[in-house]
């Protein structure tokens, strides 16, 4: 039996719960989105290092870059249309400084469903692109989140995670090792190759499969 995938948003509140037991680095700012970025958890479990600073998101990214800048592991997190919505104070307090802030934005895209288009993050990640020393990590199903997470925390430097309300199949198999910066073959393919990151990521297999109906021969 095939476990029923999750959103990314839901793993990443899980693997923020188990690193942040190891790390007390890790610390969590919301704009009073909680329940929707999945910190609650980790805030009814770590009240001393999870800070809920309202709807004031400008505030939260300034207050993440502090506490970045004095040796803490920061997630702040919010809606992705809400967070990169205050691109001044992203581009002057993290992109410029470098402080290893983790930007977390959450219902990306236009499959969120019922939350309605001003919630959904579309034009975030071209905001994000124009600025320096921000790379940007959209996983494409549970695993590779939560390997992702562990990966943030360690990076030295700033990160946008990008992450999903709905939920998401599991493409990766047991054998699956996150690695920053590097292309992953899902499936072999001679005669057009297909690339994608994220949701769309099985979509784009499914799309392959279709084609390998028709005698083409995609690569993912």
């Amino acid at each position: 039996e095939v476990m029923p995938g999750k959103s990314s948003r839901a793993a990443f509140g899980e693997a923020l719960l188990d690193l942040g037991a190891k790390d007390e680095r890790i610390v969590t700012l919301d704009a009073d989105l909680s329940k929707s970025t999945m910190t609650a958890k980790f805030a009814k479990t770590h009240p001393g290092r999870a800070f809920n600073v309202g709807i004031a998101e400008s505030t939260m990214i300034g207050m993440a870059a502090g506490l970045a800048l004095s040796g803490r592991v920061p997630f702040a997190c919010s809606f992705a249309c809400f967070l990169v919505g205050r691109f001044e104070t992203i581009r002057v307090s993290v992109a410029y400084t470098q402080a290893p802030v983790k930007l977390v934005g959450t219902h990306v895209g236009v499959a969120i469903g019922e939350d309605g288009y001003t919630q959904m993050g579309l034009e975030d990640m071209a905001c994000l692109r124009a600025l320096p020393n921000i790379p940007i990590v959209q996983p494409a199903d549970e695993t590779e989140t939560k390997q992702a997470i562990a990966w943030a925390v360690e990076y030295p430097g700033p990160v946008y995670l990008r992450l999903t309300r709905q939920n998401l199949e599991n493409v990766h198999g047991d054998g699956f090792r996150f690695q920053f910066g590097r292309a992953e073959v899902l499936r072999p393919g001679t005669d057009v190759s297909i690339l994608a990151t994220g949701g769309p990521l099985w979509n784009a297999l499914e799309a392959a499969k279709r084609l390998e109906s028709e005698g083409i021969h995609a690569e993912v």
